[in-house]
């Protein structure tokens, strides 16, 4: 016998999933979901260029950096975002997230709190004379005299504030280089900066003796390390959103143009140049799949935004590292690990010292016992 059309309608019915558990497990997460999504006013947007995991050409490479690094000052340090090396006193400068400017000593590894700045420093350089300049991200352009003087040069440009005064450097005729990575966010909020996708970042030179700032380029995306070349020709910057290093003249028949300097295996942060004919460009993160289809689509980019916002932080960086590129920008060894994340990389003698803003200890490794090799 045929049954009914109310008992088959009923039947039905019953074998729908509209319990409450489900209602309280699956339908209404997603309706909250959506609807945060709806209601969120972070808008990312399209980048100009789309990364790519595709592998840069590099002749050496050490892929087990983190198995081989020596930890130097555990504990001791809290987030040592830049390095910087005093061979005259024979010490590390690194800026902590908790203020303090610290020294290690070369030798024998001893850290030393040397001044606390109030703020967040991070990218570092020398001075001839013995000062030190600091791209503050929260108080902007510091000098620091040995005797321990804090000084602010500039932390606006036009009357719009410095929010992440990032990396730096010094040319020969006293000119200070650095990047405002964003006037947007703050730094506790940058991950917001790269994943809404939108050029808030500018590259910047001051004077200190005319005390003059001047505004070099803009509208760029997180731009990150400085290097001015060793001949001084050009300054070499890092925009951290685009996985990209390039080049502003500063001599010559392109002075006040931007050309790419070098390809990149990952998102970069500051570099350095050690004097010996190689750049050391730090990066946190490799472009994994994750990363290469969220930059790509800018919905992913809104949903990790609200993730991360409202539930909890993200980290998604991988197989981080350092890259050494000779004069030409062109890569010579690469130095990485699946589970390392860097910000800064300085090579001292025989040495390649590590800093990141993840860690509470910055990695020493040597490259003679653990070179890296080649990879054809």
């Amino acid at each position: 016998m045929r049954d009914s059309d109310s008992e088959r309608r009923n039947r039905t019915r019953s074998s729908w999933p509209f319990t409450p558990f489900f209602f309280f497990a699956v339908v209404l997460p997603v309706a909250l979901a959506a609807l945060a999504y709806q209601l969120e006013p972070f808008e990312p947007v399209g980048l100009p260029v789309q990364l790519s995991r595709s592998k840069v050409a590099v002749p050496a490479r050490n892929e087990k950096v983190r198995r081989d690094v020596e930890v130097v000052g555990e504990g001791q340090l809290a987030g040592p975002e830049d390095l910087v090396y005093d061979a005259a006193a024979r010490v590390i400068y690194t800026g902590c997230e908790d203020g303090w400017i610290k020294r290690i000593t070369v030798n024998d590894s001893v850290v030393e709190d040397w001044v606390n700045t109030g703020g967040r420093p991070l990218g570092l350089v020398l001075c001839q004379n013995g000062d030190l300049i600091v791209a503050d991200a929260d108080k902007g352009l510091l000098r620091v005299t040995s005797e321990k003087e804090i000084e602010l040069l500039v932390d606006e440009y036009e009357g719009i504030k410095f929010k992440i005064t990032d990396g730096v450097d010094v040319a020969e005729d006293g000119t200070i280089y650095f990047t405002d990575a964003s006037h947007k966010y703050c730094v506790k909020d940058s991950v917001f900066d790269i994943l809404e996708g939108k050029p808030n970042g500018r590259f910047l030179s001051y004077n200190p003796t005319a005390k003059k700032t001047t505004l070099l380029a803009q509208d760029l995306y997180f731009p990150n390390g400085v290097a001015v070349s060793p001949d001084q020709h050009f300054v070499v910057f890092c925009e951290s959103s685009l996985a990209r290093c390039n080049k502003y003249y500063i001599h010559g028949s392109k002075k006040g143009t931007v050309d790419k300097f070098c390809d990149l295996p990952g998102m970069p942060d500051n570099i350095h140049y050690d004097g010996q004919g190689q750049y050391w460009i730090a990066m946190f993160t490799a472009i994994t799949p994750e990363l290469e289809l969220a930059f790509r689509y800018p919905f992913i980019r809104k949903v990790m935004a609200i993730v991360t916002k409202y539930v909890w932080n993200l980290h998604i960086v991988k197989d981080g590292g350092v890259l050494a590129v000779d004069l030409e920008g062109k890569p010579t060894a690469h130095y990485h690990d699946p589970k390392l994340s860097l910000t800064s990389g300085i090579k001292i003698g025989k040495h390649l010292y590590m800093g990141s803003i993840f860690y509470s200890f910055v990695s020493r490794l040597d490259t003679e016992k653990y070179p890296a090799l080649s990879s054809v």
